[in-house]
Parts: structure tokens; sequence; C-alpha cells
């Protein structure tokens, strides 16, 4: 059985792990610290916030941000929920804007136009959340020109991203947004078991998302409202919440951000095969530009019809390879729907990819065999 995904754990990751468990500490300890200080120091950012999941980083960081009710957050149609669950979390309206069909990110052309009919109308975002489709990182800079105009502030979902580079620069260093979240999930390139990380510049920023991921309370008598009332005294300062990453899940994650430079070229090697072995089909492949260098989380093919790639997916199936399908259109989600929007219900561009397009097997250790395999049993059911 071939899935579309997989953990690359060896020894070295095991071992990280048993020292902890061995250790005094497993959770609030000294190894979230480490982790932290190290992806920081990765990626060039100034700061990193170790969290539970990815979702909790976004939803954080929106409300470090002060998003709020009667505010906006727009994102795009084209990922999973959480990138705009955060937004309702908040308790603020979401809206949507189309993707650019061959980089199957926001297109900053429609951004473009819809921010000028929401500025008219009055109800601009606060924030907005762009996605790294696949690993593949958005068109940056003219992004950040529009949400400095309007002044907006702007969140990087990097959940597919991390090892990514836009203009030279890597993702998470927050040389275009206020703040860069990642995810840590086992089908990441990255796996903590469950882990994501708020990577900023912003040092208040920073510690607003470290004080809400831990129940709003705060310990350091530096910032403390009131003086010490009794011994070991603390302050909850705002509504927060359990968000922490133990130190079991940092002391994996510290282990694979180690070997992240491996397991991106990896994957690249593996996205370099599937375009060769799959350039003579009439399928459409996902396209890297010049300016950018994308991790390959994952490798999406679309197809001429939809009717197609359903056949294509249950043949492949036959054959014990399992795609999927990223993603169903969250407007299209029973809790969307009835959502009223300003800007409409309907993004063709995000529904033909949904409609057409498929998630091929791509994780570090795939074999060549393996994907000879999939190459070969896909060109024979097209």
């Amino acid at each position: 059985m071939i899935p579309y995904g997989r953990q690359c754990i060896d020894d070295d990751d095991i071992q990280a792990v048993t020292q902890v468990l061995r250790s005094p500490w497993l959770t609030q300890g000294p190894v979230v610290q480490d982790f932290e200080k190290a992806l920081a120091a990765k990626v060039g950012a100034q700061y990193a916030v170790a969290l539970s999941n990815g979702t909790a980083a976004l939803h954080l960081t929106c409300l470090a941000l002060g998003l709020g009710k009667g505010d906006y957050l727009w994102t795009t149609p084209l990922s999973f929920v959480a990138s705009a669950n955060c937004g309702l979390y908040c308790q603020a309206q979401v809206e949507f804007v189309d993707i650019d069909p061959a980089s199957r990110n926001i297109c900053p052309v429609k951004l473009a136009d819809q921010l000028a009919q929401a500025k008219t109308a009055n109800i601009l975002p606060k924030v907005l959340v762009v996605v790294h489709f696949a690993g593949l990182p958005c068109d940056l800079k003219p992004i950040r020109e529009l949400t400095d105009h309007y002044g907006i502030c702007l969140i990087e979902d990097a959940a597919h991203a991390i090892g990514s580079l836009y203009e030279g620069s890597a993702i998470g260093s927050g040389a275009y947004s206020d703040a860069t979240i990642f995810s840590f999930h086992p089908v990441k390139t990255l796996a903590a078991g469950e882990g994501g990380a708020v990577l900023t510049n912003d040092v208040q920023l920073a510690a607003k998302v470290r004080k809400l991921a831990s129940h709003g309370v705060e310990r350091d008598s530096e910032h403390w409202q009131s003086p010490p009332a009794a011994p070991c005294y603390y302050e909850q300062q705002a509504l927060g919440f359990n968000y922490r990453l133990s130190d079991i899940h940092a002391a994996l994650a510290l282990s694979q951000l180690n070997k992240l430079d491996v397991f991106v070229e990896a994957r690249r090697e593996k996205a370099a095969a599937y375009l060769k072995g799959l350039l003579d089909t009439p399928l459409q492949l996902p396209v890297e530009p010049s300016n950018c260098y994308s991790a390959w989380h994952i490798y999406v093919v679309t197809f001429e019809s939809s009717e197609v790639r359903d056949r294509c997916y249950e043949t492949l199936r036959e054959h014990d390879i399992f795609t999927n399908v990223h993603y169903i259109p969250i407007h299209k989600q029973p809790l969307y729907r009835p959502l009223a929007r300003y800007f409409g219900s309907h993004f063709p561009n995000a529904e033909q990819h949904y409609a057409r397009s498929l998630t091929l097997p791509l994780f570090v250790t795939l074999t060549e065999q393996e994907q000879a395999h999939v190459i070969t049993c896909l060109k024979e059911s097209l």
C-alpha cells in the first residue's frame, strides 16, 4: 500500500523522545525553548512560539493582532478549514478571495480588485491569511504592498511551506508579513506528532501569543499589574487557552528540524521525477516560478475533467495507491454555506481545482520503485 503522505522517523528521533521521557520534564521544560530558538534561527525570524498545533497558532495570532467581533478576515477558499476557522473563533466575519489557477495560491489581481470594492463599502479586512499551497510560496511582494496600503495585518499560513523560499528569503523569516504559522502534523515535512508554531519579528506579538497559549497567565513579576499578594503569585491577565507544546513533541520536532534540508531535497527530487514522468500526459502539472523554491509538501495534478479524475482515483486505489484531494473549497462546507458574504459564494478557480485535481503520493521514504509504479498506473488509467 502506498499512502499519499507519511512521516519519516529514524533512531535519532526515537532517542530524542526517549531522553525527554527519562528526564524530569515532560512539558513546560527546556526542550521547548531549545526548539523555539533553533526554529527561529533556521528561518531567520526573531521570535518563535511553539504551540500544540497549527490551528492554535492561527487562532492565537489572530487574537494577538486584535481580530474580534465586527472585524473581517479574508483568506483563500482553497485550504483546510483551519485557515478560515481562526476568524470565526475570534467572532469575525470571513470572506474569500479566489485563487490563481496556475499557482493555486490567492490571486493578487483578484485581491486588489476585491480590496478596492471593500474600501468603497467600508468593509476592509483587519487580517488577511494567505496560504502557501503545496509548499509553493504566494507572490508575497504585491500582496504586502496591498496590505500596507490598506492597513491590513498579514498572516502567512505556511503549514505546507517550512523549508520553502520566496525571493531568496525563508518562509517564516517575516520579510513580508506580520507573522507566519507552521504545522508539524505527521503528514507535513517536519513531524512532531502534533504541533505548530508562530514566527514573528514583533516582540509584542510574540509575547501576546505566548501568554494566550498558557491560560493568559503572567508569571514574570516585571509584568504584574498588582504587587504579589502571597508566595507563588501569578496573574491571569487575559482569557487564554492551554495551547502549549509538550517537551515530548518538541524533542521530536527538534530532531526533525535538524534534518529539514535533507527532507526538502528528497521531496524536490521526487517532485522532479513526477514532472519528468508525467510531462507527456494531458495532466496539468504544478509550476514553480523562478523566484520561488518550494518544499513540495504535496504534489497535485489536474485532469481534463472530473470524470477522468474520479476514474483515475478508483484505478489507483485498485492498485493500492492511495491519493487525496486538496481541498474541498471552504465556502462549500455546510458551516460556511449559510454565512452571509459580501463577495458572494462562487469562486470558480477554486471550484474547478477541486473538481479536477488529485494529490499523488509524495513523502521522503517513497522509493523510486514505488514512485515509478504510481506514474505507470496513472498513465495507464488516463
